[in-house]
C-alpha cells in the first residue's frame, strides 16, 4: 500500500510541475488578456506580438521609436487591479532600449502628451521570470502617460 500511494505523489508531483511551453504560455497569456479586454470594455488594438494598447489620447507632441528615450507617468497592475509600481505624476525617463518590451513595443504608439493603456502578455514582461513583486508569467497591465520624448 505504502508503494502505491508512493507512486500516486510521485505522480502528482510529476503532473503539478509540467512546464508549460512558450505556446502554450503565449495562448494562456492572450485568453487572459482578451478576457480583461472585454470585461472592462475596452477599444483595444492587437500588434500582432501579443501586445494590445488603447489610445485614450493620442498626444500632439514629438512621437519616438524603439531607440528614443523618453519620460512616462505609469501605473503597473494585474489584471486583478493590484499595484506593482507606478511612478510620480512627474513620471520617469529611461531609454526604451532598457525597459521590459512591452513598453520598447508600446510606448511608440503614443505622441507626446499621449495617454492610454498597454496590455502586455508575459513574454513582452518578465517572461519565466519574476521580477520584485511580479511573479513568473505575469500579464502586465499599464496605464501610460507620454509626457516627454527626451
Amino acid at each position: 500500500m505504502k508503494i502505491i500511494f508512493s507512486l500516486f505523489l510521485l505522480t502528482i508531483l510529476f503532473v503539478g510541475c509540467k512546464k508549460v511551453s512558450s505556446s502554450e504560455q503565449a495562448k494562456i497569456d492572450d485568453d487572459i488578456l482578451i478576457q480583461y479586454i472585454t470585461d472592462n470594455n475596452l477599444n483595444a488594438t492587437a500588434t500582432g506580438t501579443g501586445l494590445y494598447y488603447v489610445v485614450n489620447t493620442q498626444g500632439i507632441g514629438a512621437s519616438c521609436n524603439e531607440n528614443s528615450s523618453v519620460k512616462v507617468s505609469y501605473r503597473g497592475y494585474f489584471t486583478d487591479g493590484s499595484i506593482f509600481d507606478e511612478s510620480s505624476a512627474a513620471g520617469a525617463s529611461f531609454s526604451l532600449k532598457q525597459v521590459i518590451q512591452g513598453w520598447t513595443e508600446g510606448i511608440p504608439k503614443f505622441n507626446e502628451g499621449g495617454e492610454g493603456i498597454l496590455l502586455i502578455p508575459s513574454a513582452l514582461g518578465y517572461g519565466t521570470n519574476s521580477s520584485g513583486s511580479v511573479p513568473a508569467n505575469s500579464v502586465l497591465i499599464f496605464d501610460v502617460k507620454l509626457i516627454e520624448v527626451l
